[in-house]
Formats: structure tokens, sequence, C-alpha cells
């Protein structure tokens, strides 16, 4: 059996809108190799009131003035950024954070490449109404299920689900799990809000380590916006995601590879704090994606998306 490769990349979250592009791709679809991204999209809420959730912020007359015009236009700002990926094709399975509803999702998937995507999406308790979900090129995968995960945090906040997808990639017959998260934010202080972080990673590794006894080399994919580093407990400790190094063994591992944790340590990340980043955003996989047996991570291919157009050329977040 030919050794399939597939490349995951991780995109940095941008805070300021650009313009669509009209570029158009050129690449083909490729058999042997598959691209992934996560992008925190930061409050893709539409413009109509939604009685059951606590969207009164983005609306026409809130004090954001959030309008069909501004909706449209961020709209189009994320499609430039999505359509950028991947050589200019756009990725082959993205999972989105901070989405409202499937209606935001459908409409950003309008304005991407001509691409035939499919979303998985499921309602999250969340009391503002923000989402994840996942959208996959159908010609290339085919949805086997799609399930979520509650978090039950300390305080009895309701929290956004983890959004588990389980995907059927054609070429290689593989089934791949893939986790989509959004884990509670540091709004109180990080060692205050720690313990809500602590009940997902509980939540994730639960989930992870009932595939992995019943199957050891189950190929799974997790990734969003986990509001903790590499190195924080949440992640380190309890979800046993550690540093991965190319070239290294890990077919008997016994933890998970956090493909973050290099470019963490080198002062990358996906956040800007103040004048700090921070790697909040990250992708972490199973050992069987890099056992040289069937599907695998293609080695270094992991990166912050960062082109020119998203940087802020002044103001206060410089740079970011």
């Amino acid at each position: 059996m030919n050794n399939k490769k597939f490349t995951l990349l991780l995109i940095l979250i941008s805070f300021f809108l650009v313009l669509q592009s009209n570029q158009f791709c050129q690449k083909k679809i490729n058999e042997n190799t598959f691209y992934v991204a996560s992008w925190n999209v930061e409050n893709l809420f539409d413009t109509f009131d939604e009685p059951t959730k606590d969207d009164s912020e983005f609306l026409p007359e809130s004090e954001k003035q959030w309008t069909d015009a501004r909706f449209d236009q961020k709209l189009s700002s994320l499609a430039k950024v999505v359509n950028y990926m991947n050589d200019g094709c756009a990725p082959d399975v993205l999972g989105l954070i901070e989405v409202e509803n499937m209606n935001v999702i459908k409409l950003l998937a309008y304005k991407l490449r001509d691409r035939d995507y499919v979303i998985a999406h499921r309602e999250s308790p969340d009391e503002r109404g923000i989402d994840c979900a996942l959208m996959y090129d159908r010609k290339i995968f085919g949805i086997v299920n799609v399930d979520t995960i509650k978090v039950n945090l300390p305080t009895g906040y309701k929290t956004r689900y983890i959004l588990h997808v389980i995907l059927n990639h054609f070429s290689s017959q593989s089934n791949i799990h893939f986790f989509i998260n959004h884990w509670p934010s540091r709004r109180g202080g990080e060692a205050k809000s720690e313990p809500n972080r602590w009940a997902a990673a509980i939540a994730l590794k639960t989930a992870v380590d009932s595939l992995l006894t019943l199957k050891k080399n189950e190929q799974i994919i997790m990734m969003g916006d986990f509001n903790d580093e590499p190195n924080n407990s949440s992640i380190s400790k309890i979800l046993s995601a550690k540093n991965f190094e190319c070239q290294s063994d890990v077919v008997n591992s016994h933890y998970l590879l956090n493909l973050s944790y290099e470019k963490f340590v080198n002062g990358e990340g996906s956040y800007l704090f103040g004048t700090d980043w921070n790697m909040i955003d990250q992708l972490i996989i199973s050992p069987a994606l890099y056992d040289t047996n069937g599907l695998d991570y293609l080695c270094s291919s992991f990166e912050v998306i960062k082109p020119d157009f998203m940087i802020s050329k002044s103001g206060s977040r410089i740079g970011g």
C-alpha cells in the first residue's frame, strides 16, 4: 500500500477587513494530499435578531451598527483569506469557529473558490449563539457522522459544544475524526477561568481516549481555538498533547502530537494580545497520522497563515 500524505495548516486570526480577490485556482485536486485549515472567524453574525440568542450586539441598531453592508464586507474579507490558502485554491477541509448559524456559513461558502463544499454544523447551547462548524469538499470526502460533545463547566454556564465530524477520505478509503473546538475564554483572568478549560480538555480527552481504546491507530485531528497555549496544563497535561518533532518515532507514543508547539516555542502565534503573540489556535493529531502507514502528516507543513494584506500597518494593532 502506498503511503498517502496530507498537509495540515492553521491560519492566523485576522482583526480587520480586506477585499475579495479575483484570482482563480489553477491547481487540480491531488489524490495523495489534502489540506486542512482552522480559523476563528471572530463573531460571524448575521443582522437578524434571534429571540433565543443574545445577539443584540450584532444588529443594525446596536452600537456596532451591524448592517447588511458591513456583514457582506466581512464575508468578502473572510473569503479572500480562505481563498488565499492552499496555493490559492482554498482548503479541502476548513474548521470554523465563532459562527452564529448555518445561514452565515452558507453565505461565506458562496463567496469561496469553485469548490463543492458541504457544511457540517450543530447548534450549541452557548447563550450568544456561537457555534463551531466544518466545511469539506465533497469531491474528496464523504460524510460518515456528525455529533457533539457537551462541555460541563464548574460554573454551570452553557458553553459551546465540541463538534465531532467523521469524514471518509475517498482516495485512501480512510475514516478521519475531526474535533472542532472553541474552549471557554480567559474572561475574568487566566487563573480564575482555567477550570473551565480543564473541563473542555477532559471532555475532549474522554472522547479521544474512547476512540483510541477501541482502535489504537485511529486517525484523529483536533483543531480550533483552545484559549490556552500549548504549554498550559489543559493542553499539555490533561489532553496530553506534546511537542512534535519531525522524524521522531511516534509509533508507540501515548501522547497526542501538537503540531503548533514548535512555532509557539519560536515565538509565533495566532492571536495578538497587547504586544505578545499567543498560540491559542492549534492543530493536534493522533500518533496514527505520523506512523508511515496509510495517511500521514506531511512533515513541517504546519504554518500560521499571515499574508501581507491581513497585516495592520498602523494603529494599536500594528503588525497584527
